[in-house]
């Protein structure tokens, strides 16, 4: 079966295939963040928060490659990619916000609050929204390579990433699609 794009369905498929989009993304970000809260955060410091950080960007590249193939397998991949922007996105930040919140709990000084889950996420999200209020800041030399880090990383998730997943998304109409024949003159 051929891809759709989204314009093509009637209205009142539209609605639902968004609405389910939603509450998919919804349910993955109740599961993730609910997940963050439960699941035990020891303590990282030193070389261990650097090995953390590469094990965590790996992890979300992984599930980003992993939902671009769905995007390129889905029937409506422009609503698949709105999905696995959402799906990643919360990944990245609750990880962000897990390996902060370690740190502070490795070393109260790590930050000028200690920070827990609320806190720790909190200053992830100021941190990608680019908003930074300035009520908690990194005080370390570790914590600020991380913050600058993540901001960086931001930039690539809002420019690169958004992007790879419009072109997954585009790129299976264009192979749906039948190809002009050539004419030569």
């Amino acid at each position: 079966m051929a891809p759709r794009r989204l314009s093509e369905l009637e209205q009142h498929e539209r609605r639902k295939a968004l609405l389910q989009t939603l509450l998919i993304v919804i349910v993955a970000w109740i599961l993730v963040i609910g997940a963050y809260y439960v699941v035990p955060i020891g303590t990282e410091s030193g070389v261990w928060v650097l090995v953390r950080l590469l094990v965590d960007v790996a992890l979300v590249g992984a599930v980003l490659v992993w939902e671009a193939l769905r995007v390129v397998h889905a029937d409506l991949p422009e609503v698949r990619a709105m999905e696995a922007l959402g799906i990643v996105l919360v990944l990245f930040l609750v990880l962000f916000s897990a390996l902060y919140l370690s740190m502070s709990h490795a070393s109260a000084s790590t930050f000028t609050d200690t920070l827990d889950h609320t806190r720790a996420l909190y200053f992830t999200i100021t941190v990608f929204s680019t908003v930074g209020f300035g009520d908690i800041t990194p005080k370390t030399d570790l914590a600020r390579i991380l913050v600058s880090t993540q901001m960086l990383l931001d930039l690539i998730l809002i420019g690169v990433v958004v992007r790879f997943l419009i072109k997954a998304a585009q790129s299976t109409f264009g192979q749906s699609e039948p190809q002009a024949p050539a004419v030569e003159p």
